[in-house]
């Protein structure tokens, strides 16, 4: 979980001076002062395990969501203060990727099976949707896809998403690369494809314009005591006309 907060901390500060930068700019850069500004301190909860990602919610600096592998999510109102489980009375067990709608914070949409692929790692039932900040839950696909890395969320649109799946870890299967819905959920399009071996390890969306997106595809598997990971389909990729 600390991880996860440090990368979104980092990637709101340079979010933040990127702003500052020209429209002619070519380059990102930052203040390296900033840093100087981080603080830590624990947040709990003291036996929570590990957690593989974790989401704030924009003008809510209180309320924040993160997915733990063996107890589904959980929700702090109070900066960490304290916490609730919101999914139990509907799934739980490995979570990898929970994301909130920047236009509507009421829709949450998590991922099933955690990407950090341990020795232990379990793996998950598709995707889940929440319409009322995390009340209740509807399992809304991709059933097949294990292992969820990352859920991006179009920033005026809730019912634009992005899914990227890692499939099977152990064998090869078509249930992986990055899908879309533009319905919320109802119905999904993969537009990231490369072959049954490569998996999408992760996914970002330009904060200035949605439309323009990253993909990191990966090959990886499983083989009882090892991992072999890398290949030639391990590469990056761009879409400049939302997927």
């Amino acid at each position: 979980m600390r991880l996860a907060l440090v990368a979104l901390l980092v990637l709101t500060l340079i979010q933040a001076e990127a702003q500052k930068k020209t429209t002619t700019s070519t380059t990102v850069s930052f203040d390296q002062a900033l840093y100087s500004g981080i603080k830590w301190r624990e947040v709990g909860p003291y036996r929570g395990g590990r957690s593989s990602t974790v989401t704030g919610v924009p003008g809510n600096p209180n309320l924040y969501y993160f997915g733990t592998v063996g107890g589904g999510v959980w929700r702090t109102k109070d900066a960490g203060q304290s916490y609730e489980n919101i999914t139990d009375k509907y799934f739980g067990g490995t979570i990898g990727a929970v994301a909130v709608a920047e236009s509507d914070p009421n829709v949450i949409y998590v991922g099933e099976g955690e990407q950090t692929l341990r020795n232990n790692v379990s793996s998950g039932w598709g995707v889940w949707k929440s319409t009322d900040a995390g009340a209740s839950w509807k399992h809304i696909g991709l059933s097949d896809s294990r292992h969820i890395s990352r859920i991006r969320i179009h920033p005026k649109n809730p019912d634009v998403v992005y899914v990227a799946a890692m499939g099977n870890l152990w064998k090869p299967n078509e249930m992986r690369g990055i899908y879309r819905s533009i319905d919320g959920g109802t119905t999904w399009k993969k537009v990231l494809y490369i072959n049954e071996t490569a998996m999408a390890g992760d996914l970002a969306m330009d904060p200035n314009n949605p439309r323009i997106l990253y993909a990191a595809t990966w090959n990886m598997k499983r083989n009882g005591y090892r991992m072999d990971s890398g290949g030639p389909d391990s590469k990056l990729w761009k879409s400049t006309d939302g997927g």
